[in-house]
């Protein structure tokens, strides 16, 4: 069942149990004012006859049928029946019918003084009348053949009226429910259009107020992400493509140059040297690779603990100097800490880390003296950590894109590296909550500055 189809009958559903509810709510009432009504109707007639037969004296039966038959109040198949104490038939109203009644009745209504109960299809109402130390029973019973017509037209009125309201009820719930999920059916058009190869195209946001356009506007929030990550796979092959063609260009040519001609030994181990270096910058460069894709892959899923900046500093230091001993890192603490937690983040240490050892890296590399100046500062929201070197600098230009995988600045181009780490840098700091800037200007040096916000 369609969404369309199932909302058309629940609302069907919903409004015939209230129209159900309603129509048998004005029968039973309306029942029940026309059922007192008559009872009323009853007693009226059950008082004056008794009181004409007992205290107009002019008034003798005979005389008090006639009035009965004829009066213009009279009712359809009345009868009016008075008892004495003896429970002795005084007085009748029908003198052509067998007269019936229960000795029980008579007895319940001299306990209760007034009983209204049926007898067959008539109404039927009990009186106690005393007077002049006489106990008179009267029993009235009457067919209300006029309001029981009127409630057998109004039981009509009201079916027909149910079956018009349901059919009525069900035709617009159809329609609305048609008109309310529209947007969904275009939706759905949309969707069926778009590709791997269109993810640039995006849902009508409509109004961007109701359900659905916040709908439209997640779902094409959720494309621009695919579209990101789509984007980044192709970067990353076209890229590692790239970069891979030339050390294995360069091993091949080595080998081809080899086989060429008979070489003596020095000729050959300078072959072999060549070739180690070649084979040594594409391993380099496979393992970026792969940090990269583990990086792309699994970076938000990794695990996040209570890590101190300034420890993960310097492990970074020690690491990258154990590794390269030729550089020098200078730490310094720009304000003291005024608590432990000021230097205290939610994060992970192993991702800290690398960022720190590719910010040393790359000011050291770049720098003529292959020196870094780290500086570590704190105030009641961040901790940051400054890395600041006298190398090359990035220009205005290439400030715009340094954080772009694979990008690399036109005046490192004669620097070993593969425009790799600070895309990493990148990604790991704003998984952090934090940012990462630089500030550089060409020959003077750069300065990229961790912020991160503390516990």
């Amino acid at each position: 069942m369609t969404i369309r189809n199932r909302i058309a009958l629940q609302f069907s559903l919903i409004v015939a149990s209230i129209l159900i509810a309603f129509s048998v709510l004005i029968y039973f009432v309306s029942d029940t004012y026309r059922r007192e009504e008559f009872y009323e109707r009853l007693k009226n007639k059950g008082r004056t006859t008794v009181r004409f037969l007992v205290e107009v004296n002019e008034v003798d039966q005979k005389l008090l049928k006639i009035i009965d038959r004829n009066t213009l109040t009279a009712l359809f198949n009345e009868k009016v029946l008075v008892f004495d104490a003896r429970n002795r038939l005084i007085y009748s109203s029908v003198d052509d019918q067998v007269i019936h009644y229960n000795v029980h009745l008579l007895d319940e209504v001299r306990q209760q003084k007034e009983v209204e109960t049926y007898s067959g299809d008539n109404e039927l109402i009990g009186l106690l009348y005393q007077q002049n130390g006489r106990d008179l029973v009267v029993l009235a019973s009457a067919y209300d053949q006029f309001g029981r017509s009127k409630m057998e037209n109004l039981r009509l009125t009201l079916g027909w009226g149910l079956l018009g309201g349901l059919s009525i009820t069900i035709g617009l719930g159809i329609f609305f429910a048609g008109q309310s999920l529209r947007p969904i059916s275009r939706i759905n058009e949309q969707v069926s259009a778009i590709t791997a190869r269109n993810l640039r195209q995006r849902l009508d946001e409509g109004n961007r107020q109701d359900e659905i356009a916040r709908l439209a506007i997640n779902f094409n929030d959720v494309l621009q992400r695919l579209e990101q990550a789509f984007e980044q796979q192709r970067n990353f092959v076209s890229h590692a493509s790239h970069e891979l063609r030339t050390p294995l260009a360069a091993l091949k040519s080595e080998i081809q140059l080899g086989l060429r001609r008979p070489l003596t030994v020095p000729e050959h181990e300078e072959v072999l040297v060549n070739l180690l270096s070649d084979t040594d910058r594409l391993i380099s460069l496979t393992n970026s690779l792969l940090f990269l894709a583990r990086t792309l892959e699994s970076i938000q899923s990794v695990p996040f603990q209570p890590v101190r900046t300034d420890d993960v500093v310097f492990l970074a230091k020690d690491e990258l100097l154990s590794a390269k001993p030729a550089y020098r890192i200078e730490i310094d603490y720009e304000n003291i800490p005024q608590g432990e937690t000021e230097t205290l983040v939610n994060g992970n240490e192993g991702l800290l880390k690398q960022v720190m050892l590719n910010l040393f890296d790359n000011a050291c590399k770049y720098s003529p003296d292959h020196t870094a100046q780290v500086r570590i500062s704190t105030d009641s929201q961040v901790c940051r950590i400054a890395v600041h070197d006298h190398g090359i600098g990035i220009s205005a230009e290439d400030r715009q894109h340094i954080f772009e995988s694979f990008y690399r600045a036109t005046n490192a181009m004669n620097y070993d590296g593969f425009g790799i780490g600070l895309s990493i840098c990148a990604r790991i700091v704003d998984l952090h909550q934090g940012t990462l800037s630089v500030e550089s200007q060409p020959n003077i040096g750069s300065t990229f500055t961790v912020s991160l916000p503390h516990i």
